[in-house]
């Protein structure tokens, strides 16, 4: 395959396409992938640029997609059960890789896994630089400074709006049984079970909101490039049981987990490929998001942080994109598995992302 500075695996999927309209706006050379020949087939009319149909368990066929390419981007999950293939080709193929997922188990697998190998071959790995996690890992990163070390770093999502792609539901069914980590003490450690409540006061005309723990992936990334003891990560419960069902949602999570370990994840599963692929366009726009960090130092100091914006997925689209431009510049140097905020200027990144619909204050 000749030289190229982008392939997109997963370009068949909601956020894949979204990515991959991204791409031909901010026109970068490009290669669009997947496992899916007609599909793709179908892209490569709308698009007219190359495409490859190549399955994730061919590895001769993985490292011919990317041996020529500076960066891949994987849109394609749940990337739990999908995705390593793809990272060890990126790193013996020197091909730079980012990704979308929001699974907090694949993001701390890349780390424990694939760092080490990736800083010798020189090859930045950054998963979750889409709106999972990037504007959170960002803005954690923005209140931690001037004050560390930090006891703590808390992070408060409050996400409204949001209609879920089908790729979203089925790595949320990954997400949701209960696996997944926190940063305490200085080092990570199961997450607790049973109950969890706690509440939040964010600026108005938010005010203060009931949440839920939050297995997001700044518990993983943020302790790697900033210097806390503790990172605790909230949703408000209202984004996942809106309405009289957020009051039920401590009580029945610790079940929900324990139920999605059985073979209902695998109905759930079917059920769920039944549902429309994602949001429409209006739909898509209607979301609305702000996420809070509060850095709490050692000496006693505060640092507070928050950004807003819109439309979730078109975002992911906007981020990914960007990121791989910045990576495919020859000048680019980061090695390693890396959070957005280590692999990028955090404050360039959120100001980009200005002409987007995102804003952002300390």
């Amino acid at each position: 395959m000749p030289p190229v500075s982008v392939v997109l695996y997963g370009a068949t999927g909601y956020t894949g396409r979204l990515v991959a309209q991204e791409l031909a706006r901010r026109g970068l050379d490009r290669v669009l992938s997947g496992r899916d020949p007609e599909k793709l087939a179908r892209l490569a009319d709308e698009h007219g640029v190359p495409v490859r149909a190549v399955s994730l368990d061919d590895p001769d066929g993985l490292r011919a997609l990317l041996e020529d390419a500076r960066v891949v981007i994987n849109c394609a999950g749940p990337f739990t059960l999908a995705g390593d293939a793809l990272v060890r080709t990126a790193i013996e193929t020197g091909t730079h890789y980012l990704d979308s997922t929001g699974e907090q188990s694949f993001i701390q697998m890349i780390f424990e896994r694939h760092g080490a190998d990736a800083e010798r071959a020189g090859v930045a790995l950054v998963p979750a630089a889409a709106f999972d996690y990037l504007p959170g890992d960002c803005i954690a990163r923005i209140a931690g400074e001037g004050h560390e070390p930090l006891d703590e770093l808390v992070l408060a999502y409050a996400v409204s709006g949001f209609g879920l792609s089908r790729g979203t539901l089925r790595s949320g069914l990954e997400m949701m049984q209960g696996r997944d980590v926190v940063y305490t003490d200085g080092d990570w450690h199961p997450a607790p079970a049973g109950i969890f409540r706690a509440s939040f006061d964010f600026p108005e005309p938010i005010g203060r909101q009931a949440m839920s723990r939050y297995p997001s992936g700044e518990p993983i990334t943020v302790p790697r490039h900033t210097r806390t003891r503790r990172v605790v990560s909230l949703l408000t419960t209202s984004t996942a049981a809106p309405g009289p069902a957020a009051h039920l949602m401590p009580y029945v999570q610790p079940g929900l987990q324990l139920a999605l370990r059985t073979p209902l994840r695998g109905l759930l599963g079917r059920a769920v490929g039944l549902l429309p692929e994602g949001p429409s366009e209006s739909a898509r726009r209607g979301a609305a998001f702000t996420i809070v960090a509060v850095a709490r130092g050692s000496g006693g100091s505060t640092g507070r942080a928050v950004v807003r914006g819109s439309d979730v997925y078109g975002l992911t689209a906007v981020t990914l994109t960007h990121a791989a431009s910045l990576m495919a510049d020859g000048g680019y140097s980061q090695a390693g598995a890396l959070g957005p905020a280590a692999a990028f200027d955090p404050v360039a990144l959120l100001d980009f992302l200005g002409d987007h619909g995102v804003s952002w204050e300390r």
